[in-house]
């Protein structure tokens, strides 16, 4: 599959990859932060985080994917430097903040970019093949992330900050240079439409049961009794086998609807984190965390092909913007609920098992979807003309 892409989709893959070799400040910001810190840092970097996503759509409006994606890796990178040199609680929160400005601006315009590079049977493929490589390039980042700890938490921020400025550089020699985009939503009284806010929605609740798995599965592990090597080991075959499944997958459900596959997969997801926490042996959660992953690995890229063929053309930057911001409240509202509700697992389950209502996966579903978008398109082409008319 990898040699089929074209040239700019795999270059960007790339760009993507070598930067999320290095991506590990984010899991570790409450250590560099230190403990009388950490509640504040991250509390500012996951706002701050959740502008830049937005802001990557506004500014995908009047600049090129290229010059986003760059600018994005580069202002990153600076930031980084500058929290490994940050002292005392003002500098770190300074540095703090303006990391997660620029932590997701290159966001939207890597999404768009593979939506108008990709051929549209093709668009689920590419960005599953991104996601199960980021899974993978972040199972490497885990591994150099133990070797460089126990030099001081700094230097983590010193290599990150090296890896986001390096995938600048190949960004700027390898992807293609291309316009501004014409037509675009330039009103900054643009509205989220109806299917949009659901969309978000779901993919809220998805991210909360993915995180609350992904972030407590170490710690269930440790607490049901099993050997201190194990949870890495297991993190570690979900990573190897993500590529391998997520591919089969994608070739058995090749035709099938990515809503209905959304749908179904996040109702086997909730099945198998109840069965997580419902299972006291540590044979069978690992064994149910597996098969969760193999599943996960099946929806990689699904979310993603969903927006980019829902979205307007016109409008998909601002769609990628503000589907995105449902990871960035998933992931502190995580803790939150696993504290509330004591137990991390059936958390996930119930979040999961949110996803196919929310989505509205019924056998109308796909019908009903069809004659949203026409509605959507005739009522906007009266609006232009009625106001073509008037001028």
């Amino acid at each position: 599959m990898w040699r089929e892409l074209p040239r700019p989709v795999r270059a960007l893959v790339g760009v993507r990859v070598l930067n999320q070799l290095g991506a590990y400040v984010m899991p570790f910001l409450a250590v560099i932060a230190g403990p009388g810190l950490a509640t504040e840092a991250l509390a500012v970097f996951g706002a701050a985080a959740l502008a830049s996503r937005w802001l990557g759509g506004l500014l995908l409006d009047r600049l090129p994917p290229r010059t986003l994606i760059v600018a994005g890796l580069t202002a990153t990178g600076a930031a980084l430097l500058l929290l490994a040199a940050a002292r005392g609680p003002v500098q770190v929160l300074a540095a703090v903040t303006l990391a997660g400005l620029a932590f997701e601006i290159y966001e939207p315009a890597t999404q768009e970019s593979l939506a108008r590079l990709a051929r549209r049977e093709r668009r689920a493929d590419v960005y599953g093949l991104l996601g199960t490589s980021l899974v993978a390039a972040g199972a490497v980042a885990g591994l150099m992330a133990a070797v460089l700890l126990p030099l001081g938490a700094r230097w983590l921020a010193v290599v990150d900050a090296g890896t986001c400025l390096a995938a600048a550089g190949v960004a700027y020699v390898f992807l293609e240079r291309e316009p501004v985009r014409r037509g675009v939503v330039r009103s900054t009284r643009w509205r989220p439409s109806g299917t949009l806010v659901r969309l978000t929605l779901a993919g809220t609740a998805f991210g909360c049961g993915y995180l609350a798995v992904l972030m407590f599965m170490p710690l269930v592990l440790l607490q049901r009794g099993a050997p201190e090597w194990l949870p890495g080991a297991a993190l570690t075959c979900a990573a190897v086998l993500a590529p391998l499944t997520g591919r089969l997958g994608r070739r058995r459900l090749d035709g099938v609807a990515h809503g209905r596959v959304l749908a179904v997969g996040a109702a086997v997801l909730g099945v198998l984190a109840f069965a997580m926490a419902a299972g006291r042996a540590v044979p069978l959660l690992v064994a149910a965390y597996v098969a969760w992953a193999v599943v996960d690995s099946v929806l990689q890229g699904r979310w993603q092909a969903v927006v980019a063929e829902t979205a307007p053309e016109r409008e998909r930057p601002r769609w990628f913007a503000f589907f995105g911001a449902s990871w960035g409240v998933a992931q502190p509202a995580v803790p939150v609920l696993v504290a509330v509700t004591g137990t991390a697992m059936a958390t996930a389950g119930a979040a999961f098992l949110l996803v196919p209502p929310l989505l509205g996966a019924g056998p109308g579903a796909a019908r009903r979807a069809r004659h949203l978008r026409k509605i959507t398109t005739r009522t906007r082409r009266a609006r232009m003309e009625q106001t073509t008319s008037m001028q």
